[in-house]
């Protein structure tokens, strides 16, 4: 049996993940996980206002672990999948990489390199109601920006030649 490949959609806040991500399940005929709709769909109703970050992480993080055991299953069937996650540090590109390794599934990067400046302006056209149709049902700050910018690992280049990747 054939199995499906596993694509890292790897970028930082406003970078066009979702939209790339929407085009290329389309071309490739690929299931589309996108850790954005999921926290949206099941926990930002919930949200504790102020934002807690500890309460938001542990949410995605469970939400990152059902979907890789979803997308997972799918691709050991043969169904490309799409990972629309943004895969912001090389420990989670390399944990995720693993468990595919371990499934015997193939990874394939799509690195999106857009500058910090443009994905700032990007984001504001987005909070405005400008933006792509999968709007976020909130609005990002600049401080929130700023924190996953400083977070933010941008893949290497070792990286990008051990998963074939595709930069934009």
């Amino acid at each position: 049996m054939t199995r499906g490949a596993v694509h890292f959609i790897c970028g930082s806040t406003g970078a066009g993940k979702t939209t790339y991500a929407v085009k290329l399940c389309d071309e490739i005929g690929a299931a589309r996980f996108s850790i954005d709709e999921w926290m949206s769909a099941l926990f930002w109703m919930d949200t504790p206002q102020p934002l807690d970050p500890a309460w938001s992480i542990e949410r995605v993080e469970r939400c990152f672990s059902q979907m890789w055991r979803t997308a997972a299953d799918a691709a050991t069937r043969g169904l490309p999948v799409v990972l629309d996650w943004g895969f912001g540090s090389a420990k989670q590109r390399a944990h995720y990489a693993g468990l595919a390794a371990e499934a015997s599934l193939t990874v394939k990067m799509h690195f999106l390199d857009v500058s910090a400046e443009e994905r700032w302006r990007r984001v504001q056209r987005r909070n405005a109601g400008h933006g792509d149709s999968r709007q976020l049902p909130f609005e990002v700050t600049r401080e929130m920006f700023d924190f996953v910018e400083s977070i933010w690992e941008a893949p290497t280049a070792a990286e990008l030649a051990e998963f074939g990747s595709a930069t934009n």
